[in-house]
């Protein structure tokens, strides 16, 4: 990185500073990284775009770094390629993601109403949907030097009810417990984080089938020889990096929660139930994935 004249980082859910803020201070540190630093926002509300770039900016001019912030107030979906300003390796013409998406459109219109496919039968390792393969291609078009997912690690995407509804107990039954020992009862943004975040999430799991269903994470060991399919290869987590990570947690005060660190991947943990998923890729062969 230290012959690097631009890093630019495309963050495609971006409404959290605080994982900048330590990238911005942790580059501060180090004297021989001369190069300027580019993240992209994207979200589709102007005001936490609005937030996320006060805050950066100011911090990045506190520590005398180089920093530009380049919001798009956009869903992920409707996003327009150009507006990156980054190289790809495709020969295209101006792109938004649902260019890419629209091929498997045809195949939720016929799906039969009221199914709900099961990720374990209808996506297993060795298949890809087109919706998904498309969106991986996009990303490897971009040639990102470091590709890293975030995921929970859960599976929301079961085709049974009970299912869905034994992963949801355990998964947001941990996240409950933690604001129970963190946040106050009464506290505004406990209430807003449980019935509108959460809330909506749970109902979408249990009570929505076919198309409805929106909300179907899947765990990380789904995601990897789907990302390997897609021409991305794994890139292990470095130790130094976990340490870093348990560093901000503790500094922070949050009790309770673990990083723990699996094959080169990480696993942020309440107690030993693991929340999210975190893994790291980079490219992989010239080969695009065709779907």
């Amino acid at each position: 990185m230290e012959d690097e004249e631009m890093v630019h980082i495309i963050d495609l859910d971006c409404f959290e500073p605080a994982q900048w803020v330590n990238l911005l201070q942790s580059f501060s540190l180090q004297k021989k990284l001369k190069f300027q630093l580019r993240i992209t926002g994207i979200h589709e509300k102007k005001e936490v775009l609005e937030r996320m770039a006060c805050i950066l900016n100011n911090e990045a001019e506190k520590l005398d770094i180089g920093f530009q912030f380049n919001p798009i107030v956009s869903k992920v979906e409707d996003l327009d390629t150009d507006k990156l300003s980054v190289k790809t390796g495709l020969q295209r013409n101006r792109l938004t993601l649902n260019d890419f998406l629209e091929n498997d459109s045809n195949n939720n219109n016929n799906s039969t109403p009221g199914f709900s496919p099961d990720s374990a039968t209808s996506s297993p390792f060795f298949i890809m949907p087109p919706k998904m393969a498309n969106f991986l291609t996009l990303l490897w078009s971009f040639f990102p030097k470091l590709l890293v997912v975030t995921e929970q690690e859960a599976n929301h995407s079961g085709l049974k009810l009970m299912e869905r509804i034994d992963e949801a107990l355990h998964f947001y039954g941990a996240f409950f417990d933690c604001l129970e020992s963190k946040i106050p009862r009464g506290s505004v943004e406990r209430y807003q984080v449980e019935k509108i975040v959460f809330g909506q999430e749970i109902k979408n799991i249990v009570a929505c089938e076919g198309l409805e269903r929106t909300t179907r994470h899947e765990k990380l060991e789904k995601w990897i020889p789907r990302l390997e399919m897609a021409g991305f290869m794994k890139v292990d987590l470095s130790f130094s990096g976990m340490i870093q990570a348990r560093k901000l947690l503790h500094n922070n005060n949050y009790d309770g929660y673990m990083v723990k660190e699996k094959n080169g991947y990480f696993f942020i943990c309440w107690h030993d139930q693991p929340l999210y998923s975190v893994s790291s890729s980079s490219i992989a062969s010239r080969m695009i994935y065709s779907g």
